[in-house]
């Protein structure tokens, strides 16, 4: 375990960035979701952290309240349990805003403990998309590889 002193840490802000972490390894835990995403940059011990919230967990004022909670957990959490040259993104789930805070410390704490244990057996799990499902990239990108209908006149 690397040294706390020596451990960086900045904030995810670029779409790009959001995007390539959705590929990555991920878990969820209680009212939690947390993707680990390995950067090739190895030199670079800096741990870099994003946090989203789907408009699935309320207005803007029941999204901002869950993104502070997580950023607030992260920083209690992540100095102990974060792993140099990685990215993690936290998003928010239903009931992110309503969870008991301990509880909610413990959804962290053990989600990153088992990310990290799984990407450790090298069968770190990746949610599965639906069949049929867009994937994640563009919405353009599923929408240009759909075919015409031929029983439909034109």
């Amino acid at each position: 375990m690397p040294e706390l002193q020596s451990l960086k840490f900045e904030r995810l802000r670029k779409r790009p960035d959001f995007l390539l972490a959705a590929k990555a390894p991920a878990l969820s835990r209680g009212a939690v979701f947390i993707q680990m995403r390995k950067r090739p940059d190895d030199e670079d011990p800096t741990v870099r952290v994003g946090f989203t919230a789907t408009k699935k967990i309320g207005g803007a004022i029941d999204r901002n309240r869950a993104k502070r909670r997580l950023r607030e957990a992260a920083r209690l959490v992540l100095p102990l349990h974060a792993r140099p040259s990685h990215d993690y993104v936290f998003i928010a789930r239903g009931g992110t805003t309503v969870r008991e805070w301990g509880r909610l410390l413990d959804d962290v704490k053990t989600a990153l403990i088992s990310l990290a244990a799984e990407y450790d057996r090298g069968g770190a799990k990746v949610p599965q998309r639906r069949p049929g499902a867009p994937s994640l990239d563009t919405k353009s990108e599923a929408a240009s590889s759909q075919q015409p209908d031929p029983k439909v006149s034109g």
